[in-house]
């Protein structure tokens, strides 16, 4: 526990937290596929340049069919789904519902028979589900549709089980494998916004793009030179705890700063998703399924964050 990682790990918290605050603030401009499009364009460019600057190998042969699919799977659906929902759920609640990503990577571990399925992850379910079900019948209350809701479900079982599918590829350098995988996420969130009919204009406000200037270079790619700097110091179980973390900079900024509001639901709900996110996933046997370095989205990606 030197006070360097701990450091970065703070960081990490602290800047997936606000990411979710970041892509609602641009959402009241940007259509979803479009903004999720903008972001990760201009990401991969950057990551690109890195490669290129650095000489760092592409992916190829299976690698490549990896950073392919993670990019289909654990940023073009995850992040559709997410933008899409987002637009009309808090940024605190998405980011709560977006902490499932470790249990749903250890329950779609067990579904790929990666892993045995255990009594930890059965009650981690159970709780999870107790809890999703508390904040959408009151989000239904609020008028928020529950597809929004489980639009954000659905990001996290995206994003979960692209870090499952991922280790079945072999390993490829990080940043060659982010950079392809997000072109390849930016370029199916370009097809989807086309097919939508969505206008794709560039920002006109600072809000906008303020959030953009953030979610880019911080939420993007900074987020995932962080998550590495500390999976490479910390245990993987160590470092997922920023998905339990996460939510409570997300919900302290939400309130203080754009208007969202703290309920009795949302906490009852809330504490049950974390809880069960610790027992089924955290603790214990559970922790040994979350994603190895290889499957680390940058932004996953949270997490991953988003």
């Amino acid at each position: 526990m030197d006070r360097l990682t701990l450091a970065a790990f703070i960081a990490l918290v602290t800047v997936g937290g606000l990411s979710s605050i970041a892509v609602r603030i641009g959402s009241t401009e940007l259509p979803p596929f479009w903004g999720s499009f903008l972001r990760f364009a201009l990401a991969s460019l950057i990551l690109f340049g890195v490669v290129a600057a650095g000489r760092l190998p592409i992916p190829r042969a299976r690698a490549l069919v990896g950073a392919l699919l993670f990019g289909v799977v654990g940023f073009a659906a995850s992040y559709a789904f997410f933008y899409a929902g987002i637009v009309q759920v808090e940024a605190g609640l998405a980011q709560v519902l977006m902490s499932l990503i470790p249990l749903l990577t250890v329950l779609f571990a067990v579904g790929h028979r990666v892993e045995g399925l255990s009594a930890r992850a059965l009650a981690g379910a159970g709780l999870a589900t107790g809890g999703i079900g508390v904040v959408s019948a009151e989000q239904i209350g609020l008028a928020v549709p529950l597809l929004s809701v489980l639009a954000i479900v659905a990001s996290a079982a995206c994003a979960a089980e692209a870090g499952v599918l991922v280790k079945a590829f072999p390993r490829s350098h990080l940043v060659s494998f982010n950079a392809v995988s997000m072109a390849t996420g930016a370029a199916l969130l370009l097809a989807l916004s086309v097919v939508a009919g969505e206008d794709r204009a560039l920002p006109v406000t600072v809000p906008a793009w303020l959030s953009l200037a953030y979610l880019v270079p911080v939420g993007s790619i900074g987020v995932f030179l962080l998550y590495i700097f500390v999976l490479q110091r910390w245990t993987a179980s160590a470092t997922s705890y920023m998905f339990v973390l996460a939510p409570f900079v997300t919900v302290a900024v939400g309130v203080a700063f754009a208007g969202e509001r703290i309920t009795v639901p949302l906490l009852i709900g809330g504490a049950l998703v974390l809880l069960g996110v610790y027992v089924g996933a955290l603790s214990g046997r559970g922790a040994s399924t979350i994603a190895t370095p290889a499957a680390v989205p940058a932004a996953a990606t949270a997490a991953p964050p988003r």
